[in-house]
């Protein structure tokens, strides 16, 4: 009798946090595959022992069922374009089609919630997204949720790990410290993600929603001003939030127009997550770790 084939993950958006996911499940020996925009990344992701197809809008994947069939997971971070969710506007019909399908994430963010002048929210507040980018993703994530697909959906703030963090921008010289009195920023480090990923994974919940996020919002001149003090480098200045306003770029100021405090406990209560990066504190001082490591081999 043959020997039962291990779980297998397609990622339809192989980036930073699927491919930490990735390299967890594949020392477990989980069979990965997924997509990627062009025939380059395909190349490297085949490199490291992932199965890869090219997926973009108006560029489904070749001989979809052929390519899904045997899958267990799949988890989908591609963003919504102004056209809708890409993913399921084509190739809906080819997930509902897999067999054995048990478990399917969905990566959204947490600017679903909107602003709520600082207030806590929790996976029951209302969404009221503020901006063209978070309501897209109010709608993928509806479109997800009324799928007929075990879905689950985790609400990501901003996520940084080894080669994206604060460290970074203040080696690039592109760190700002704006003080803008109150407003604070939720962030995650892309190895919890992964981790509370991987416990979903193990005991399938569909239809539930959860926040990612770490134990402590904070404004984001303080996590650079931390990255400063590791690197044992000279903060930049402080800017006033009237005088930073008039700089920032239409991006960057999206940003900054929502104010939120987001609560993880439900994460903990019923994934039982420890995280292992619980403040910006802990996940820097990792980061700069691996940083040195590297540059020692």
């Amino acid at each position: 009798m043959n020997a039962p084939l291990p779980p297998r993950l397609f990622c339809f958006g192989l980036g930073y946090s699927a491919r930490v996911l990735a390299r967890g499940l594949m020392a477990q020996g989980w069979r990965i595959a997924g997509t990627c925009q062009h025939g380059d990344k395909r190349a490297e992701l085949e490199a490291a022992g992932i199965e890869g197809h090219i997926m973009d809008r108006g560029r489904p994947i070749e001989d979809a069922a052929a390519v899904l069939a045997g899958t267990t997971h799949i988890l989908s971070s591609v963003p919504p374009d102004q056209d809708g969710d890409a993913v399921l506007d084509q190739h809906l019909d080819d997930l509902r089609a897999v067999e054995g399908l048990v478990w399917a994430g969905y990566l959204s963010t947490t600017g679903v919630y909107g602003d709520t002048g600082g207030e806590w929210v929790d996976e029951t507040a209302p969404l009221a997204p503020t901006s063209p980018r978070s309501r897209r993703r109010m709608a993928a994530e509806a479109r997800w949720c009324a799928s007929g697909l075990p879905i689950h959906v985790f609400r990501l703030p901003g996520i940084y790990g080894p080669g994206s963090s604060a460290l970074d921008k203040v080696r690039q010289g592109r760190a700002t410290r704006i003080d803008k009195p109150g407003h604070r920023f939720c962030r995650i480090h892309v190895e919890d993600i992964a981790a509370v990923l991987a416990v979903s994974m193990a005991q399938p919940d569909p239809g539930a929603v959860y926040n990612v996020c770490d134990d402590e919002p904070a404004p984001p001149s303080d996590v650079t001003a931390f990255a400063c003090r590791l690197l044992g480098v000279t903060p930049p200045p402080v800017t006033p939030w009237e005088e930073a306003e008039k700089t920032l770029s239409p991006m960057a100021m999206s940003f900054w127009q929502d104010n939120r405090r987001v609560d993880n406990s439900k994460i903990k209560r019923d994934l039982g997550t420890v995280l292992k990066y619980p403040t910006f504190r802990e996940g820097l001082r990792a980061c700069l770790e691996i940083g040195r490591q590297g540059a020692s081999e």
